[in-house]
């Protein structure tokens, strides 16, 4: 039994032909399903009725299963999905006055374990399917609806959640391409930005297969540093992601590289550190977005202080990097940036932090 939200559409033209149907009956069913939420064949009525007929005998729609939904005081909502047993992931939408963004979850966890990431603290269980990747996206469009002109209220989507997506290669390039094509989601590329602590080789296959806007949790100016707060830096350093980083952006849908890097007091936002960032990225097209570190138990660290934020945002902007501090959202229902950690039982053997030279981390399904 095919869940068809788990297919893209080259994936769902295939399916309609093994059963014996014209391939434009893909691109039918893929509105249905992206465009207009269906989650039942008998609601696809320009399908023939043989076919809607047939297709709950060979064919489902599964979303994910809601759980829980909270909304801030801010308009931040955030939904909490199950995907299995002791499974839960969380997708959030960030209502602002020219964009509406909604931040998808990859992976049932992290196995990452940056050091400031609530998501991290809790492990990791699977990767996950296309259908629970794009499925957020799906939900969040049932719920949010339309605006008054008959627009959808979801413009940007970006695959900052829980999980790092180029550890979930295939599923995440599969439902980014759902997200992007005129028949589903019809973001633009611009429009759609994947998040990475810096997996340098799928970064270069990301550029060759789907090319869109592409962050990068940065977050040290040194390899000292980043070793400890982003462990992957051990595998993949500086050096070698900043070559990636030009290489990406080569006929790329944005000329430049964003670098997140969040702020934590004492740690990496000293003016020291703000030069170091200079000199690191003096060569690499990029813009930088400032974090105010948000805090969760037992986290270990502080947010840097306002004023503070301000000045090593002013010492990169008069080094020549646009830059700009983003504005905490949803913190208050633990919605913000790095507070995202949905039910999960840890199966990760947690080998990151003691990651030889030599490993080799598996990219892909």
């Amino acid at each position: 039994m095919r869940n068809l939200l788990d297919l893209d559409l080259p994936a769902l033209v295939a399916f309609f032909e093994s059963i014996g149907e014209k391939p434009f009956r893909a691109r039918q069913v893929a509105h249905w399903l992206h465009q207009r939420g269906a989650d039942d064949f008998s609601q696809m009525t320009d399908l023939a009725k043989s076919l809607r007929e047939k297709l709950p005998g060979v064919a489902e729609i599964r979303p994910p299963r809601l759980e829980h939904e909270h909304v801030s005081a801010d308009g931040t909502r955030k939904w909490l999905l199950d995907v299995g047993p002791n499974n839960r992931v969380e997708t959030v939408f960030i209502p602002e006055d020219d964009r509406g963004t909604l931040c998808v979850s990859t992976q049932v966890g992290c196995a990452l374990e940056c050091a400031f990431c609530s998501t991290g603290r809790q492990g990791f269980n699977r990767n996950l399917s296309v259908a629970e990747i794009v499925g957020q996206l799906w939900w969040a469009n049932k719920a949010l609806g339309r605006d008054p002109k008959g627009e959808r209220i979801i413009s940007n989507v970006v695959l900052m959640g829980m999980g790092e997506p180029l550890l979930n290669f295939d599923h995440t390039v599969a439902a980014v391409s759902l997200m992007l094509d005129d028949d589903a989601y019809g973001l633009s590329r611009r429009r759609v930005t994947i998040s990475t602590s810096g997996i340098v080789p799928a970064m270069d296959r990301l550029r060759e297969r789907l090319p869109v806007a592409l962050a990068v949790s940065l977050h040290a100016p040194d390899d000292a540093l980043r070793d400890r707060l982003v462990p992957i830096n051990r595998k993949y350093p500086l050096k070698e992601l900043m070559a990636a980083c030009r290489r990406y952006v080569v006929d790329a849908p944005r000329d430049f590289v964003t670098f997140e890097y969040v702020m934590l007091d004492g740690v990496n936002d000293q003016p020291e550190h703000a030069e170091r960032l200079l000199r690191l990225t003096r060569d690499v097209p990029c813009k930088f977005n400032l974090i105010p570190f948000n805090p969760f138990p037992d986290g270990g660290f502080r947010r840097s202080p306002a004023e503070r934020v301000r000045a090593f945002a002013g010492q990169l902007i008069a080094g020549g990097k646009v830059t700009t501090t983003r504005k905490t959202r949803g913190d208050d229902i633990d919605a913000a940036c790095g507070q995202l950690a949905g039910r999960v039982e840890d199966r990760s053997r947690r080998l990151v932090r003691r990651m030889r030279p030599d490993t080799t981390l598996e990219v892909g399904a």
